[in-house]
């Protein structure tokens, strides 16, 4: 049962009054750090990845420093990571692709993003919303999540639910929307046994299965 407008309101002055100012957990020193963590971080979790980007961050905070560093070291810097091989060689691609497109520096433009190597729909949405302030919103599997069990933004696809919570979500929470439906999937809506008891939207929450405990 999709949710009415009244209560998206509701339920998004109570994220916003649990958590006033949501930040993502990837750790990052500026919009190409910020990328490269994005990119490493499909399929694998953000305390992983900032463990590998720690070392990694502190040598390289530029395309041009990546390309410096070459394929073989960066993989030595990833190997912990998921699916390394292919990230490291799509990281050393798309730098080289910012040197010769953009002038080093990562474009805003949605499609722009999208043409580089492993940069897909959701990677460009987080990207935009963080380091540029842009009111995009990136659907994961906790976020798509989220949407379709409280009825916030029901869909089949990423695509459908992003589309739905691009009109659903008041535009004073847009560009806060993304961090605080992440980190509501990822410790309070939880996928086997969400915490329902202490979950602050539960009011407004269309899931007929709410736990008791």
């Amino acid at each position: 049962m999709p949710m009415k407008k009244p209560d998206i309101e509701k339920f998004f002055a109570a994220l916003s009054a649990a958590q006033p100012a949501p930040k993502g957990e990837l750790h990052y020193v500026n919009p190409y750090t910020l990328l490269v963590a994005v990119v490493l971080s499909a399929q694998a979790t953000d305390v992983g990845v900032n463990k590998a980007t720690k070392p990694l961050f502190a040598k390289v905070k530029t395309p041009e420093a990546m390309v410096a560093l070459g394929l073989e070291r960066l993989r030595e810097y990833v190997k912990t990571i998921g699916l390394y091989n292919t990230k490291a060689k799509n990281v050393i691609a798309l730098s080289e692709l910012l040197i010769a497109r953009h002038g080093g520096k990562v474009p805003c433009d949605r499609a722009a993003l999208e043409a580089l190597p492993g940069v897909g729909r959701k990677t460009a949405n987080v990207v935009r919303n963080i380091a540029f302030g842009e009111p995009t919103i990136a659907v994961d599997t906790h976020v798509f999540r989220v949407s379709n069990r409280t009825g916030l933004a029901p869909g089949k696809t990423p695509l459908a639910v992003e589309e739905k919570l691009l009109k659903a979500v008041p535009e004073k929470y847009r560009t806060h929307a993304h961090h605080w439906l992440i980190l509501h999937g990822r410790y309070i809506c939880l996928a086997r046994k969400p915490k329902c008891p202490e979950c602050p939207v539960r009011q407004v929450c269309g899931f007929k299965g709410k736990t008791t405990v």
